[in-house]
């Protein structure tokens, strides 16, 4: 039962964050509230203590994180911004593990170097959702952000390998070389993608097949969605590769592999806001976990500072914006070398970073914030070395990555802001184009399918229709599709049209749904028929809303 309370209680506060956030009289970002409440309600005058367990926590909300990251990532900005994405999430990370872990060993005392390269690989990878929480969706330019959120979803991986591998050898079980690891990072890697790829595509066939058989049945095909990251993390786990690129791959998948456009509307509408409930309640329970975590991790690093004669207490604090600052400064100066590499070795074919201003820079810098995979990492590093002992400087590893962790929340809210003063967030421009573009083909489309449709209605006589009443149908209805197909200043027209009838339709549905409850209050109807003709206004609804 005091599982059930605390996963009741956690829910609860997840809930009510959001509310707290908007009443208040200056702006919090939500992560940092979630984060902040986990750690109030850990202090000993409340004393709600959670366990954490990074195996479980790795394995119950990173995978359906990813797998939704990887099925909003762009596709085709992904595959343009390619070698941008692993200059970021492979080479940076190499250069931060070496660069970052000789400065942990040289300036932090009693951390060896091998500990200290685990701590360096730990705190590389950065965290896009804690990201989009500190600065609000869509403030940060779509070619800077579409970039940040490639790098997040590759360098989860790359980060957690070359963890893996130093805890591997501080434990005694491998002997480090340069090529080995090299193999071992592309096989695990590859193979990742790999099984995410095949365990999506099974879950079409699967799709398919149940609905050949046993129609289609939306709650099922949402279950197995649901189910879909976890397996694909599982197996891909059990065989040896990256559970995290599965996940992620098998997200890109559904997107590119037509799944959901084959899928029932009805799947689609639920699968749609079944998601967005997860993705709030599982990203809000990762930034409380951290918060409940912090009240211990301090407690214990504490103590036994005290007790090492080789570590000042205030030293610890002092390490954390010293390896906060150093991780900056790589970031930036990363960014700044493939700029002008781009700059002067790529001039037929530039990266992005080669138009970036230095600004634009900063403002990638920093982005690098961390969050939910740099504490999980940290704290699976084992207790104990095979002969018994003590892993060496375990509490320093855990103090300093929880510090980080905060430290670059802070900082990037303070920051960020500042640098997204008067910066367009998108390409208006572009944007508006392809959607004019878009509108013009698809009603292009339509026109033909629907001058089908008369004829083959006209010349079917079980269909019984007035040829005048069909014939005014199909002109209204082309008509307005060709107003959307002529030009810009029509298609506004067109478009404006379409938001007025869109909200004379709402408001009849509103109406209907209030006459229905009036007729259920009086016994007109039963429960049975008023949740049979909500559902249908619903349905209704939600179409309306989601094309405003």
């Amino acid at each position: 039962m005091e599982i059930f309370f605390t996963i009741l209680i956690m829910t609860l506060v997840v809930s009510l964050s959001g509310v707290v956030t908007r009443v208040l009289p200056f702006q919090v970002p939500l992560p940092l509230m979630q984060i902040a409440i986990g750690a109030l309600l850990a202090w000993p005058t409340f004393g709600l203590h959670v366990e954490f367990d990074p195996e479980l926590f790795l394995v119950l909300f990173i995978p359906p994180l990813l797998f939704a990251d990887g099925w909003k990532t762009p596709t085709r900005e992904f595959l343009e911004h390619g070698r941008e994405i692993f200059g970021l999430a492979l080479a940076l990370v190499v250069v931060t593990v070496v660069g970052i872990g000789f400065l942990i060993y040289w300036a932090v005392p009693g951390i060896p170097l091998i500990p200290a390269f685990a701590l360096a690989a730990v705190l590389s990878p950065t965290d896009a959702v804690a990201l989009s929480g500190i600065v609000g969706e869509g403030r940060i330019p779509k070619k800077i952000m579409g970039i940040l959120q490639g790098e997040a979803l590759m360098n989860d991986a790359s980060g957690l390998v070359a963890l893996k591998f130093a805890v591997a050898v501080a434990m005694g079980t491998m002997v480090f070389t340069v090529g080995g690891a090299t193999l071992e990072f592309f096989k695990v890697a590859i193979g990742g993608i790999l099984a995410g790829f095949v365990v999506s595509w099974l879950y079409g066939r699967s799709l398919r097949f149940l609905s050949r058989w046993g129609g289609d049945e939306p709650a099922t095909q949402i279950v197995l969605l649901f189910l879909l990251p976890f397996a694909s993390y599982l197996i891909a786990e059990h065989i040896g590769v990256s559970g995290i690129l599965a996940a992620v791959a098998a997200g890109m998948t559904i997107t590119r592999s037509g799944v959901m456009r084959r899928a029932p509307l009805a799947m689609r509408l639920r699968a749609n806001s079944t998601w967005a409930m997860l993705e709030f309640v599982f990203n809000g329970m990762v930034f409380l976990l951290l918060g409940l975590q912090l009240p211990g991790i301090m407690e214990s690093s504490l103590v036994a500072a005290e007790a090492d004669p080789n570590v000042e207490v205030w030293m610890l604090f002092t390490d954390v914006v010293l390896i906060y600052l150093a991780l900056m400064l790589v970031r930036f100066g990363w960014l700044w070398t493939m700029k002008n590499f781009s700059v002067r070795f790529l001039k037929k074919k530039p990266m992005e970073f080669g138009s970036w201003t230095t600004r634009e820079l900063l403002i990638a810098s920093f982005a690098g914030v961390r969050g939910a995979i740099t504490l999980a990492g940290v704290l699976s590093i084992p207790l104990l070395l095979p002969t018994g002992d003590v892993f060496p400087a375990r509490y320093e590893l855990v103090f300093l990555a929880a510090g980080v962790i905060l430290f670059s929340l802070f900082v990037g809210v303070i920051m960020l802001p500042i640098l997204l003063q008067h910066i367009d967030a998108g390409d208006s421009t572009q944007q508006h184009k392809e959607e004019r573009i878009a509108r013009a083909a698809t009603a292009e489309v339509a026109i033909v399918a629907i001058q089908k449709m008369e004829e083959r209605l006209a010349a079917d006589a079980e269909e019984n229709i007035d040829n005048q009443l069909l014939t005014e149908v199909s002109s209204r209805v082309i008509g307005n599709l060709r107003r959307r197909a002529d030009g810009r200043n029509d298609v506004e027209s067109s478009l404006q049209e379409e938001n007025l009838e869109r909200r004379f339709r709402l408001a009849a549905l509103r109406s209907e749904r209030a006459e229905l409850y009036h007729l259920r209050a009086t016994r007109q109807i039963s429960n049975e028929t008023l949740q049979k003709l909500l559902h249908d206004l619903d349905l209704l609804e939600a179409l309306l809303i989601e094309n405003q």
